[in-house]
């Protein structure tokens, strides 16, 4: 879970919030109150990466919504004075309910990008995500995510560094939209992006939502890339980043046979080798990722857009994380952040 530094990075606090639907949105929720009883509030975060549902709650924390808030959003409980006039800006008290599946129509079945499925095969850099390609395009209007992010965000980009990820459909190439994003970053996106447009973006999952046009390009879920797209602040090093990585899984839930063992195990590879590249650029991570109560909680494959399991999985991301964070290396990463 903690992941110590080859050397000392250069001081801030890094929060990553990885892609998982709806019930990813549930889990992040859980993850965050936790944290704010352990006494660190994730609006505090010096950069916050978001990709997918992670970008949603990235972008519910820039805009001033305490943990507790988002948290009782995700279980259908009262929000806080302060909460309730942020959410009327442009939400609601809960979170809207997804749209269900709508299949293409009629000789819309063409894979949407199959140029990406090649470089999802490269030996050197396998990146299984760009399989997606391969799906046609979604249907489903990101609408729903776009015009009350958007609100939210009227004035544009919040001051405190956000990164949101989308991946551009014609070549599978992520991209990261937000202000202040470093040169060494790949592919960084102009701020001036509409921040309700880049979530929407990074929410655009192929085969189920309809691509997001941006200057023209079209973007998919930055989950494509990778489900938590940590690496990114290897560019910056902060001294401690925390990782909420809702569609891998910790060590507890390695042993035991379940239907989406293998992708989980995907997943995790892919957060481990960020979080390798992450302790080499000097920082310490804090990876928090579902354990077998969790994913339980969560269901088999399929039901990441169930929103009947949101509450469920708030709850038990909550008492799984305040359990973890009991103990002594992760309280002595998070001491005097």
């Amino acid at each position: 879970m903690v992941a110590g530094a080859s050397e000392v990075g250069t001081g801030g606090v890094g929060l990553v919030l990885g892609a998982g639907g709806v019930i990813g949105h549930a889990w992040h929720a859980g993850v965050v109150a936790a944290l704010a009883e352990e006494g660190w509030d994730a609006r505090r975060a010096d950069v916050v990466v978001g990709t997918s549902a992670g970008s949603v709650v990235a972008a519910l924390l820039r805009a001033d919504l305490d943990p507790s808030d988002i948290y009782a959003r995700a279980v259908d409980q009262p929000l806080s004075p302060a909460g309730q006039r942020i959410v009327a800006a442009g939400l609601g008290s809960r979170p809207p309910i997804p749209p269900s599946f709508r299949p293409p129509a009629r000789g819309g079945w063409a894979p949407a990008a199959p140029r990406t499925v090649l470089r999802a095969l490269n030996p050197l850099n396998p990146r299984f995500g760009l399989l997606t390609g391969a799906l046609p395009r979604g249907t489903n209007d990101t609408a729903m995510i776009s015009d009350g992010i958007g609100r939210l965000h009227a004035e544009g980009w919040p001051s405190a560094t956000m990164w949101i990820c989308a991946v551009r459909l014609r070549d599978g190439r992520r991209v990261a939209f937000g202000r202040d994003v470093p040169g060494e970053v790949p592919d960084g996106g102009p701020a001036q992006v509409p921040v309700g447009l880049a979530v929407a973006a990074s929410c655009a999952i192929p085969g189920f939502f309809a691509p997001v046009a941006i200057d023209g390009v079209d973007h998919v879920d930055g989950g494509v890339h990778s489900p938590t797209n940590g690496d990114l602040l290897a560019a910056v090093r902060p001294r401690l980043v925390v990782v909420s990585s809702p569609m891998s899984m910790d060590r507890s839930a390695l042993r035991g046979m379940r239907p989406d063992r293998a992708l989980r195990l995907g997943h995790r590879t892919t957060l481990l080798r960020e979080v390798g590249a992450l302790r080499r650029a000097g920082s310490v991570v804090i990876s928090l990722q579902p354990g077998p109560e969790d994913i339980a909680a969560m269901g088999p494959p399929g039901t990441a857009m169930d929103p009947s399991r949101r509450g469920p999985v708030a709850l038990q991301a909550r008492e799984t994380t305040l359990r973890r964070l009991q103990r002594k290396p992760v309280k002595d990463a998070l001491a005097g952040v």
